[in-house]
C-alpha cells in the first residue's frame, strides 16, 4: 500500500467509472498552466526543447540495399514499433524521466554493438533492440515538450522536428566521409559468398558502415550523458498531477522558477484554495492503481470528438509511415541505381544525398510559419504537404536525369519534413495530459505496424519481383494520398493555428 495525496477523496474512482479526467484534476492542471504561462519561456524551457530535440535527432533510418533490406528494415522497424508502444505507455505510467533516459541509453548501447556484428542474424537481432530504444523518442520527447512550454510558444512543437533532418544531414555527412572511403567496390560480392576466392569484398576492406555505426552510437551515448548527468531534468508536473501528487507538482514548478531566476508564489495550500478544495490523503493499493491505469485508455474514446480524432490520427500516422518508410528505404537505393546507370560515382551519390536532405531543415522552419498562419494552420499544412509528397513520388518514377532524380527526391523529403513537423507537433496537443504519451505512442505504434513493418516487407517483394522498378514508389505515394484524406476528415476547430 502506498500513501499518496490525491486531488480529492474519490478522484480515482471518478476517473475509473467515468472514463474521463476528473474536473478537479483539470482545474489544477489549468492552474499549473497559468503559472507556467506567467513565468514565460525561460532557460529551463529552452533547454527542454533542445534536449528533447536530440530525441528527434536520433530518430533516423538506416540504409541498406537489395532484397535483404526488407528483413533488415523490418527488424529495425519491429523494434521501433515495440518501442513506440512500450515507451508510449510507460511514459504515462512510470513517468517522463525514466522513459526520457531509457530510450537514449538502450539505443546507444545496442547501436554500438551493431558495428561489431559479423553475422546477418546477429545484425537483425541487435538492430531490433536499437530500434526499440529509438522508437520511444518522438512520443516521449514531444509529450515532455508540450507539458513544459507556455501556451504562446506551442509553435515550437513543430520546430522540434528540425532536429530530424539535421540528424539525417549530419549522419549523411559522416557516411559521406566514411562509407565511400572504407568500402569495397560496388561490383564486388562478399567473400563469404565466394568462399574467399578473389576478387571479393572482405570484412577488412568494407569497414565503412561499421565505422558509421560506431560514430552514430557514440553520439547517442553522448546524448544520454547530457540527459542524465548534466541537465537537471525534473518529472513533469502534469504527470505528477495525473497521479495525484500535487505537492510534487508544486515543488517542480518552484525548481523551474529558481532555475529561470523567477519568483513563484504558488503553494499546495494556495492551489487547493483556488480550487476550493481540501487535500485528502488516501491509500491506493496495487489493484486499484492498475485498474486506474487501464481506465485511462477510455479517454481516447470518451466522446464522439475523441473517437473521431483518435481514429483519424492513427490512420494519418499509419499511411504517413507507409509512405515515408517505403520511400526512405528505396529512394536512396533507386537513386544509386539510376545514378549508376548514367555513370555517376558512389561519392557523387552520397553528395546527392546531402543535397536532398539539407532542405528538410528549411521545411521544418516553413512548417512553423505555416501552422501559425490563420488561413492555413495545422490542417492545411498537413493536407498540402502530404498531397505534394505523394505526387513527387509518382513524378520521381519517370525521372531520367541526375538533376530530375535529385529534384524530385528533394521535393519528397522537403514535404515529408514539412508534414512530420506539423503532425508530430500537433498530435500531443490533441489529447489530454493523462493519456498524452500513450496516445502519441499508440499512433506511432500503429504507424510502424502498417508502414514500418508491413510496408517495407511488401515493397521488398515488389522491388525484387519487378527487378528494381519504380512500382514501390507508386505504392508509397498511394498511401500518402490516404493520409491526405484522413487529415481532411479531422475537425478543423481542433487544428487551428496556435497563438
Amino acid at each position: 500500500m502506498t500513501s499518496v495525496v490525491v486531488d480529492v477523496k474519490g478522484a480515482v474512482d471518478e476517473s475509473i467509472t467515468a472514463g474521463a479526467i476528473p474536473s478537479v484534476t483539470a482545474t489544477k492542471s489549468s492552474i499549473i498552466d497559468r503559472e507556467l504561462n506567467r513565468h514565460g519561456m525561460g532557460r529551463y524551457q529552452w533547454l527542454i526543447w533542445a534536449i528533447c530535440g536530440t530525441g528527434f535527432f536520433l530518430d533516423r533510418e538506416f540504409g541498406f540495399s537489395d532484397k535483404e533490406y526488407g528483413n533488415i528494415s523490418a527488424a529495425f522497424t519491429a523494434g521501433i514499433t515495440a518501442g513506440a508502444f512500450v515507451w508510449g505507455v510507460l511514459v504515462d505510467v512510470v513517468g517522463r524521466r525514466v522513459a526520457f533516459l531509457g530510450t537514449s541509453l538502450i539505443s546507444g548501447v545496442f547501436g554500438m554493438c551493431l558495428g561489431a556484428q559479423s553475422s546477418y542474424n546477429g545484425l537483425l537481432a541487435i538492430i531490433a533492440f536499437t530500434g526499440f530504444g529509438i522508437g520511444g523518442n518522438i512520443p516521449i520527447d514531444s509529450t515532455i515538450t508540450v507539458e513544459y512550454l507556455p501556451e504562446d510558444r506551442f509553435y515550437l512543437l513543430a520546430a522540434l522536428s528540425i532536429f530530424q533532418p539535421l540528424g539525417v544531414v549530419i549522419c549523411s555527412l559522416i557516411a559521406f566521409g566514411l562509407v565511400p572511403t572504407y568500402s569495397c567496390s560496388t561490383n564486388l560480392v562478399s567473400c563469404n559468398l565466394t568462399g574467399g576466392v578473389a576478387p571479393c569484398c572482405s570484412r577488412d576492406a568494407n569497414m565503412g558502415w561499421r565505422y558509421l555505426f560506431f560514430t552514430v552510437a557514440s553520439i547517442t551515448l553522448g546524448v544520454f550523458i547530457i540527459r542524465f548527468f548534466i541537465f537537471p531534468f525534473h518529472e513533469s508536473p502534469k504527470f505528477l498531477l495525473s497521479k495525484g501528487n500535487v505537492r510534487g507538482a508544486v515543488e517542480v514548478i518552484h525548481k523551474i522558477a529558481t532555475f529561470n531566476n523567477r519568483t513563484c508564489d504558488l503553494t499546495v495550500e494556495s492551489l487547493y484554495e483556488q480550487c476550493k478544495e481540501v487535500p485528502v490523503a488516501e491509500n491506493i493499493g496495487f489493484s486499484r492503481r492498475f485498474v486506474s491505469e487501464i481506465s485511462r485508455l477510455k479517454l481516447l474514446f470518451g466522446s464522439w470528438r475523441m473517437v473521431r480524432v483518435t481514429i483519424l490520427v492513427w490512420i494519418t500516422w499509419m499511411f504517413d509511415y507507409w509512405g515515408f518508410s517505403i520511400a526512405g528505404a528505396y529512394l536512396p537505393t533507386i537513386l544509386q541505381r539510376k545514378n549508376s546507370a548514367i555513370n555517376v560515382s558512389l561519392e557523387q551519390t552520397y553528395h546527392d544525398y546531402l543535397i536532398v536532405y539539407t532542405p528538410g531543415i528549411a521545411a521544418v522552419i516553413l512548417s512553423v510559419f505555416m501552422v501559425r498562419a490563420p488561413m492555413v494552420g495545422r490542417k492545411w499544412t498537413l493536407v498540402f504537404s502530404s498531397l505534394v509528397m505523394g505526387i513527387s513520388l509518382f513524378l520521381y518514377g519517370i525521372a531520367n536525369t541526375q538533376a530530375s532524380h535529385i529534384g524530385f527526391n528533394m521535393l519528397e523529403y522537403f514535404c515529408q519534413s514539412l508534414f512530420n513537423a506539423a503532425l508530430f507537433g500537433w498530435t500531443p496537443e490533441a489529447f489530454p495530459s493523462a493519456v498524452r504519451g500513450t496516445a502519441t505512442g499508440l499512433a506511432s505504434f500503429c504507424g510502424n505496424v502498417l508502414g514500418g513493418i508491413c510496408g517495407p516487407l511488401i515493397a521488398a517483394q515488389l522491388f525484387s519481383s519487378s527487378n528494381g522498378s519504380n512500382a514501390v514508389l507508386y505504392l508509397a505515394g498511394s498511401g500518402l494520398f490516404v493520409s491526405t484524406i484522413a487529415v481532411l476528415c479531422l475537425p478543423t476547430k481542433d487544428m487551428v493555428a496556435p497563438r
